[in-house]
């Protein structure tokens, strides 16, 4: 196999977990609000606010994963250019 399609697989199974996390992040900021809103007895504030958080650190991780795939992609621009 070349060097190339290695560089491209391997970029696609990095950007294949992108959903997954984000829906993951998502999940677990709601789950963790839902609980603290009902132990607590604050509903809907903390769950708006777990919410809010795991959707920032979704997105977060998905604008690290593009960066990280971005630069996979151009390291391997300059290799094939040499």
């Amino acid at each position: 196999m070349k060097e190339k399609d290695r560089n491209l697989i391997r970029t696609l199974g990095v950007l294949s977990t992108v959903g997954i996390t984000l829906v993951a992040a998502t999940v677990i900021g709601l789950y963790i609000g839902l609980k603290l809103d009902e132990w607590l007895g604050t509903s809907p504030w903390l769950t708006i606010l777990f919410l809010a958080l795991g959707l920032f650190a979704g997105f977060k991780n998905l604008f690290t994963y593009v960066k990280k795939s971005q630069e996979t992609q151009d390291d391997a621009d300059k290799e094939d250019r040499e």
